[in-house]
């Protein structure tokens, strides 16, 4: 297949998990994307949370598909002088290395503008150049809580809460991705490279931005009308942790089925939207509610928000958050059954359509990854296995025009 970004070819300098998920993305659409190791050690993911003590690690197996591996000791010169031709020879190089890292390894703008006037360089970083908080390392948790997220997220009457979902670490890689192709079309039009760069609090923010929407109006009102606070609790002038409350203004929870009692799933998320009022009134068997004065809009209803709620629950209590859902849907009524990682795993419908694939590899056999997120009418990614640490190497130098005796020394001398 010709995929897209066949002829694009990528150093990935990244490791752990926001730049490998920004490489990854770009390989499944054709970049040929090499991902250059420490030799004897590689990425730090290949051996963290291991579940089979002699191969990597899933954590590194999920984030490393499609690409190739090479390793290079960039210390020594003769890795540079490697590490060089590649510049040279690249569209793009990746990195998340803390500030000032390729500057010390003799690689700073300056050096691979000369090298290679054409070359993107893309970088993770935790905040922005300048920030005052530039030198401080970043991980996934501290950068919900420096992007606002966790301040909003979780129960009122509780701490701050961060998410499961990596907003800090892969949803920067997606941002990056967009950054990279931005950079690679401007550069057809202006013959030159740039340097691209996400922080991680930038791209938390960029995903809280409802929230700060929210901020303005507690600043402008003193109150938020679709928070479970209002109209009977009280506002500080910061933005409250809602609960389970939806963000778009339509009050939602997330409300008990049948069986809730043994299984920590059992429930649905259930939206009260506007529209949708007629048709929860029947699916419920309270059509008095739909003219009801007291119910019929959504500002008569959220006094008695948590009354809906608990009438919603009662018609729930003998039915599977399947069943639930099933019936719902014929009504139009937003909802969705709170799935786990091991439903998640099985569902059909996500292995279908390429969500949910099972990819082979040389150490692990078979193992369970995400697929493309992004889904194309003439395109279907094919997700292949993670590299072995240095698997590529001959290969790659190979093609920089090395032979067989001179990568023979190379590894003898352990630059690769």
């Amino acid at each position: 297949m010709n995929l897209p970004l066949n002829g694009i070819k990528i150093i990935d300098f990244t490791h752990v998990q926001a730049g490998p998920a920004c490489t990854q993305l770009l390989a499944w659409f054709g970049a040929d994307v090499i991902k250059v190791e420490r030799p004897g050690s590689g990425d730090v993911t290949r051996t963290q949370l291991r579940d089979q003590p002699d191969a990597d690690a899933l954590y590194f197996t999920m984030l490393n598909s499609n690409k190739r591996s090479l390793t290079l000791d960039t210390k020594k010169p003769e890795g540079k002088k490697i590490l060089e031709q590649l510049i040279r020879e690249s569209d793009v190089l990746v990195e998340n290395f803390g500030p000032g890292a390729l500057d010390r390894m003799g690689f700073s703008w300056d050096r691979i503008r000369e090298l290679n006037p054409m070359m993107i360089v893309a970088s993770v970083k935790g905040f922005s150049d300048g920030h005052h908080y530039e030198d401080l390392k970043v991980y996934e948790n501290v950068a919900q809580c420096a992007g606002g997220a966790a301040s909003t997220t979780g129960f009122w009457d509780g701490p701050p809460t961060v998410s499961a979902a990596a907003l800090g670490d892969s949803n920067t890689g997606m941002h990056l991705a967009i950054g990279i192709l931005t950079a690679i079309i401007g550069r057809q039009q202006t013959g030159k490279g740039q340097k691209v760069a996400v922080s991680m609090q930038d791209a938390v923010l960029n995903l809280c931005r409802v929230k700060l929407r929210d901020q303005q109006r507690l600043d402008a009102l003193g109150y938020l009308e679709e928070y479970p606070q209002y109209p009977h609790g009280t506002f500080s002038d910061v933005v409250p942790r809602g609960g389970n409350a939806g963000g778009g203004g339509q009050p939602g929870w997330v409300l008990k089925c049948k069986g809730w009692e043994t299984d920590p799933n059992a429930y649905i998320y259930f939206t009260v939207q506007g529209h949708a009022w007629e048709p929860i009134c029947k699916a419920l068997g309270r059509e008095e509610w739909i003219d009801d004065p007291n119910y019929n809009t959504a500002k008569a209803r959220q006094p008695h928000i948590f009354e809906i709620f608990n009438t919603i629950e009662e018609w729930l209590a003998d039915k599977t958050k399947y069943e639930a859902v099933d019936i719902l849907r014929k009504f139009d009524i937003p909802c969705a059954p709170v799935l786990s990682m091991k439903e998640i795993a099985a569902d059909e419908s996500l292995r279908k359509s390429g969500s949910i694939v099972e990819v082979p590899h040389k150490q692990r056999g078979t193992y369970l990854t995400v697929g493309s997120p992004i889904k194309f009418s003439d395109l279907k990614p094919e997700i292949t296995g993670s590299p072995l640490l240095g698997e590529h190497s001959e290969e790659v130098l190979s093609g920089l025009g090395y032979n067989a005796e001179e990568i023979a020394r190379l590894r003898e001398a352990q630059v690769i």
